[in-house]
């Protein structure tokens, strides 16, 4: 199989899903209202409330949301072979991920940009806001400590992309003083600026690779592990347009043009596809995912797939941003359609090297040794990049691997393998880090609310000492799981929270469109609802009880049966709520 092929069918795919169902959604289902005022225009504040331009607040966005999962996921995910990941990641991403994102976040902007937790709140009942907030606090925690372990393994000794991601903080801090002081409005002249800044902290680590700076930013594990929980704290505390949304929109332009690099790699090189179709492992067992291909196929994919944490950046931070709701469309629809063209990008990448050296890759040398496989290029492969890759699971590594692979076939490249390998690590931890710092803010937000309730200075969003509080112990909260888990430990748990809060999410959806009075269009939220909650339930008892139970991983267990509970407790309520619903009941009750 032919890579080019793959990309030219996810091209077609996506965009033809973007221009008519996308358009449909619009249009049709929410019937969206460019005249109406949005929640950043009508209560800005400075603060969090930021009436921003579009295209950065796609840039934000898109940012947030991309994070590990379109790039771990669809690699680990490769075990199975290539077609269930393809196949998934495409009819994923259009009937469920971009319904998922696009409804939650037209649902926050007519919330007055409140949370998921509020929105359950006022859609179902108090007790469904509560199990939803703390469904959501519960997930945020997993999914930042899984992203904090996956840039932790990509930066430690490693001082090119420690020196180029940690040069990003200070670049986005003097680009939101510039565009909010120095030159107000003057988006393409910052962005021009900030731009060439990240390329020139990118080749400024590669000179700090190589010279006596070198140890000044090589970091161990466990420095990371206390640095990256700052970060968090940091970007969770300070003004939005301060920190958190010059850097994810200058990260942004990192990510779509790596990513449009390696497309276009893909189409010169036209790499061929080493993993077959579908491998012995799709019944289980395998040493990457130890789940048969469904429904692990899907919580593995996860994000570049559908993802529930999008609802928590789509009712936290981008409904605040928001000037118009004509970008609902971009934003929330687009977003979700590019992220999963960037799933298949890694997922091509991933499996173009040969499987022996994938395994090998993705596998503890002890799990590799029992398959029986022998490497072919993995040493030459470790010799170019400069590092031995053998037995770096996570993902992280066979991607940056097979990205340099692919570039280093373009003519005139042919020497840089090891510059481009590090790029990819680089890459790869600064698609990572702006979920964190969007992610900490966000459950900075839920833990105010739900902190407001027992006391309630805390539930004030500007009150000072409320916003330090519950930002240092969101941080502390992800940042002590870091210190004591692996990859393969939190992924299972973070990918089946992550489907379950999207089953959770389409059930709001699809409380909404009762409440607008558009039951004819209940298909668009139901049937990904229904798919999603049967997977992630069976994935769910096949973790507690195939997994976790048999090796004594009784938190682990003990979190997926909460996660459940919580889960499927709100999805009740909903029904119930359905079921007493008035018929043609208007919109303007609650929306």
């Amino acid at each position: 199989m032919n890579g080019f092929y793959l990309v030219l069918i996810a091209a077609l795919v996506l965009t033809i899903c973007y221009r008519y169902y996308g358009a449909f959604m619009a249009a049709k289902v929410l019937a969206l209202d460019p005249n109406r005022p949005t929640p950043a225009v009508v209560h800005e504040d400075g603060h969090d409330y930021v009436p921003t331009n579009k295209w950065v607040t796609f840039g934000h966005h898109f940012a947030a949301i991309a994070g590990a999962g379109p790039l771990v996921g669809p690699v680990l995910a490769a075990q199975f072979g290539y077609l269930p990941g393809t196949i998934w990641l495409l009819i994923g991403a259009c009937i469920g991920g971009a319904v998922h994102d696009m409804i939650i976040l037209f649902a926050s902007i007519r919330h007055d940009g409140k949370s998921i937790a509020e929105i359950a709140k006022a859609e179902i009942g108090k007790s469904a806001g509560l199990a939803a907030a703390l469904a959501v606090i519960f997930i945020l925690v997993i999914t930042m400590a899984g992203m904090g372990i996956a840039v932790a393994n990509a930066l430690f000794n490693s001082p090119w992309g420690a020196f180029t991601v940690g040069a990003t903080i200070p670049i986005a801090l003097f680009i939101g003083i510039y565009m909010r002081y120095l030159r107000p409005g003057c988006v393409g002249e910052a962005s021009f600026i900030g731009v060439a800044l990240v390329i020139a902290a990118v080749f400024g680590g590669a000179w700090i690779q190589h010279s006596a700076w070198a140890p000044f930013f090589t970091l161990t594990r466990s420095q990371l592990d206390i640095l990256l929980p700052l970060y968090g704290f940091v970007a969770a505390a300070l003004p939005v347009w301060l920190l958190l949304a010059p850097r994810d929109y200058l990260s942004t332009y990192m990510k779509i043009g790596t990513i449009a690099a390696l497309a276009l790699g893909i189409i010169i090189v036209q790499p061929q596809i080493q993993m077959p179709a579908i491998t012995p492992f799709i019944s289980g067992g395998g040493p990457v995912v130890p789940g048969p291909v469904w429904p692990f196929v899907c919580i593995t994919v996860a994000c570049g797939a559908i993802s529930g944490f999008h609802s928590v950046i789509a009712t936290g931070t981008t409904p605040k941003m928001i000037t118009n709701e004509s970008e609902i469309l971009p934003i929330g629809f687009g977003a979700m359609l590019a992220e999963s063209f960037i799933g298949l990008m890694a997922l091509i990448a991933a499996t173009s090297l040969v499987p022996a050296d994938y395994f090998a890759i993705n596998s503890t040398p002890a799990a590799f040794a029992k398959l029986g496989m022998v490497v072919e290029e993995l040493p030459w492969l470790s010799q170019m990049v400069g590092e031995d890759v053998a037995g770096r699971p996570g993902g992280a590594v066979s991607l940056a691997v097979g990205m340099a692979h692919i570039f280093a076939k373009i003519p005139g490249l042919e020497n840089f393998m090891s510059f481009l390998y590090h790029f990819a690590i680089m890459f790869e931890a600064l698609f990572i880090l702006t979920i964190i710092d969007a992610g900490t803010r966000v459950g900075r937000y839920l833990l105010q609310e739900v902190g407001g309730m027992i006391y309630k200075p805390l539930g004030d969003v500007h009150w000072t000492p409320g916003i330090v509080f519950t930002s240092a112990l969101i941080s502390f909260a992800w940042g002590y799981l870091i210190f004591g888990g692996s990859i393969s430990s939190i992924w299972p748990l973070f990918g089946l929270s992550n489907q379950l809060l999207a089953s959770m999410t389409l059930t709001i959806g699809t409380t909404v469109l009762l409440r607008m009075g558009k039951a004819k269009y209940l298909w668009v939220t139901l049937v990904p609802l229904s798919f999603m909650l049967v997977t992630a339930l069976t994935a769910g008892f096949y973790n507690i009880f195939e997994f976790y139970l048999p090796k004594g991983q009784m938190l682990l267990a003990g979190s997926s049966a909460v996660m459940m509970i919580l889960i499927v407790f709100v999805i009740i309520d909903a029904v119930k709520v359905w079921f007493n619903m008035k018929p043609g009941k208007a919109a303007e009750e609650t929306l």
